[in-house]
């Protein structure tokens, strides 16, 4: 799987929340099969979205229409503050723990 990796402050999470939300279809029509949306214990203004494509070429156009259309009109990025920082990432291991533990 293919993550475009996005990380950026806030001013207010639940603003920035609902215009995530609002482009719900926009993700599912760019190929997203999975987001997470995470933030740090200690930074409550601050969000990491991982997004999942089957395709690197899915998560590049999709950056691509972030940058020129979302983050480019503050009326669609509400509550984004400062320039995002994004990785396109693959995965070379994932390991999960199984619930076994031994002694």
């Amino acid at each position: 799987m293919i993550t475009l990796h996005i990380e950026h402050p806030v001013t207010d999470y639940a603003v920035w929340k609902r215009a995530f939300d609002r482009f719900a279809g926009a993700r599912a029509d760019a190929g997203v099969l999975r987001h997470t949306v995470r933030r740090p214990v200690d930074d409550p203004a601050y969000v990491v979205v991982d997004l999942g494509f089957a395709e690197t070429g899915q998560a590049e156009r999709f950056l691509r229409f972030l940058t020129t259309t979302v983050w480019a009109r503050p009326a669609d990025s509400p509550a984004l503050a400062g320039r995002p920082r994004t990785r396109v990432l693959t995965v070379e291991e994932d390991m999960r723990q199984t619930g076994a533990v031994r002694s």
